[in-house]
């Protein structure tokens, strides 16, 4: 605009006659006298001044007037030239968008149970030596949301070990980035890397984060946090790397090799990715290790579990998932017709070693639950995937034989006590429970 300014007040210099000589007639008059000719004579005749009352306009003000003018016209064009980039095109923004579809919400539902008892009976065995009633078992939901993203078409996810706890009575709602929501089962996971591995039950192709490409993970590089903040989905913030290579401790287990950033780590992010200007993973970002071993969230700190790490895990993961489709396509011959899903609408599975240690559970111990039927004896008993049948009546059982065994004589109507729950290795979190359940 400064340059086409310049150039009409260049011109109008000249025509104004700034810088020049004033033009005169052969006669050496001024410009404002003119020749005429009256009745054949010559005459010398001086133009009409203005009239009275009225202003003539100074030498050059038409030309101030044409480029104030010509100024207006150019400030009114469109400003598309003179704005900066279109957004769109920023490449945060295109790294969000095309990482965005991967990205999962994680909702995942437990059933505890506990034993509760009445003040008052305290009060009364301390006295009496003895309690009037039994102590009662309630049941109760526990609820957690966490974030996790897509690596493969098939839907296998990625994310957090202490987002979907192992649990035998775990449930995963997962709810994909256009609000779509799917089941999803526990694979397998790792509290050393707090990893873990999970699976959508649902026969689809899904976008996924490529983890054969991962970011060089560079001092100072822009990265952006994507994750489930608070509760709320599709949230995004951005930062810098700060560090690689950091080593903390939580709840008295070190995690070595983090990456560290200054973009906001919020719980609910846990499990989401960290990636690059180019929609490479960073890392997965966990929201307890924004704390400090006290408790306090830490200002501008933040650290994600390096993608090294996770695509090495991946690996390791996706090899125990194919031992256990392989079990899981044997078991399902050898459970086609059993008196357990016929009466009871339970489908067993034999407890191998490599697939106790994938769960956590103890070795040679019980029958994996594998398939319970809806509005079956053992759905409405509240018998869910993932448990294990530990006694049959007054028999422990091992192997989906002794259990086919001894339904054998089972008749409809009849009643059969289960003994069923979870025993982890060690013998450490036992979850047991007494279940008594009429034959269909």
């Amino acid at each position: 605009m400064k340059m086409a300014s310049r150039a009409l007040g260049n011109a109008c210099a000249s025509r104004a006659g700034f810088g020049v000589a004033p033009k005169q007639s052969l006669l050496g008059l001024p410009p404002s006298v003119k020749r005429r000719k009256s009745n054949g004579k010559s005459a010398i005749a001086r133009t009409r001044s203005p009239a009275r009352g009225t202003r003539a306009l100074p030498r050059g003000a038409d030309c101030a007037l044409t480029v104030f003018v010509a100024s207006l016209v150019i400030l009114t064009q469109p400003r598309a030239a003179f704005a900066q980039a279109d957004p769109a095109s920023e490449p945060a923004v295109l790294a969000v968008a095309k990482v965005l579809p991967t990205v999962v919400n994680i909702n995942t539902e437990r059933v505890v149970r506990r034993t509760v008892r009445d003040p008052f009976e305290d009060f009364y065995a301390q006295f009496f030596g003895y309690n009037r009633v039994r102590p009662r078992e309630i049941r109760q939901t526990l609820q957690s949301l966490g974030s996790g993203f897509i690596i493969d078409p098939a839907g296998y996810i990625v994310t957090n070990q202490h987002v979907v706890e192992r649990a035998a009575d775990l449930k995963i709602h997962v709810t994909t980035n256009d609000g779509k929501t799917y089941n999803a089962h526990y694979i397998a996971g790792d509290d050393k890397t707090d990893l873990a591995f999970i699976k959508i039950d649902a026969q689809t192709a899904f976008p996924f984060i490529n983890l054969d490409n991962i970011s060089p993970n560079l001092l100072g590089q822009t990265v952006i946090v994507v994750g489930n903040a608070v509760g709320y989905g599709s949230s995004i913030s951005r930062g810098v790397l700060s560090a690689v290579k950091r080593n903390i401790t939580v709840d008295d287990v070190e995690y070595k090799d983090l990456v560290q950033t200054d973009a906001a780590i919020n719980p609910g992010n846990s499990g989401g990715p960290v990636i690059d200007l180019s929609g490479r993973l960073v890392g997965i970002s966990s929201a307890k290790m924004a704390f400090t071993p006290q408790g306090v969230p830490t200002q501008g700190l933040g650290f994600a579990i390096p993608a090294e790490v996770v695509r090495d895990s991946v690996n390791r993961f996706k090899k125990m998932a194919q031992k256990r489709a392989g079990l899981n396509e044997a078991a399902s011959v050898e459970t086609s017709a059993s008196n357990a899903q016929r009466l009871f609408g339970m489908q067993l599975q034999n407890l191998s070693q490599e697939l106790s240690d994938a769960l956590g559970y103890l070795r040679g111990r019980g029958v994996l639950i594998t398939t319970v039927e809806p509005g079956s004896p053992a759905g409405e008993a509240g018998i869910e995937r993932g448990m294990v049948v530990y006694r049959v009546g007054k028999s422990d059982v091992t192997a989906v034989q002794q259990v086919e065994a001894l339904l054998a004589a089972t008749q409809s109507g009849s009643n059969v006590n289960f003994t069923v729950g979870v025993i982890r290795a060690a013998g450490q979190n036992r979850e047991l429970g007494a279940v008594s359940l009429t034959a269909r």
